[in-house]
């Protein structure tokens, strides 16, 4: 089972399952979106050279500054998740672009897949995953509804590996106690063959009393 922790881009898939890392925000006009797989959280700002801001408008200014706040918002929020998964992240982030007005592309969604699946037959390890679960959905300064959504999941997750676990733990106690029983019964039953295989083996001397002076004469 995967489930996604991600940051919701201004036009989401209609069939990649995501959840918001940040809530409803008024996101900047797309001059155009994509969406790829990417392991890296670092700004696209760097891998392109900036038109002149000379050539740009005010407005084209102000849309660049809020894409670059919603790229550096979106990159973080990722990276928190994907440092708290750890094994249990299926790859790297996916994140949402748009191209802003200088020709660079800013981050302005991700999701991270994690698998959510129960550990089949050990409610102690499903425990164990339910909690990284909830550590890596609540990671961000910032959790979204959605990310409150997979904590959730995660909690429940966890009470029923809890119950389970204690069930099991009773289960087991009972075969011990079991198991004791039949050990001390067995001893029980040897100890009497024991008793009754020496008083069978001794024989009483008749008329001789223990510890008796013998009177011998010559």
């Amino acid at each position: 089972m995967m489930s996604s922790i991600s940051a919701q881009p201004h036009v989401q898939s209609s069939f990649v399952p995501q959840h918001n890392t940040a809530e409803t925000k008024q996101q900047p006009a797309a001059d155009k979106e994509e969406t790829e797989k990417d392991s890296s959280v670092k700004s696209e700002d760097s891998k392109l050279t900036p038109l002149s801001s000379q050539k740009l408008s005010p407005k084209d200014l102000k849309q660049i500054q809020q894409l670059k706040s919603r790229d550096l918002e979106v990159k973080a929020h990722e990276q928190a998740h994907l440092s708290a998964a750890g094994s249990l992240a299926m790859s790297g982030a996916s994140f949402t672009y748009q191209t802003g007005p200088n020709g660079v592309r800013y981050a302005v969604g991700g999701e991270v897949s994690i698998s959510t699946s129960s550990v089949a037959g050990d409610p102690a390890a499903t425990l164990r995953k339910a909690d990284a679960i909830r550590r890596a959905a609540l990671a961000p300064a910032n959790p979204s509804s959605q990310d409150q959504i997979v904590a959730g999941k995660a909690t429940s997750m966890a009470q029923k590996a809890s119950a389970d676990l204690i069930k099991l733990t009773q289960e087991e106690a009972k075969e011990t106690k079991a198991d004791r029983m039949g050990e001390d019964n067995n001893d029980e039953k040897q100890l009497e063959s024991s008793d009754e295989l020496d008083s069978d083996s001794v024989e009483p001397t008749q008329g001789s009393v223990p510890g008796s002076l013998l009177d011998i004469s010559v």
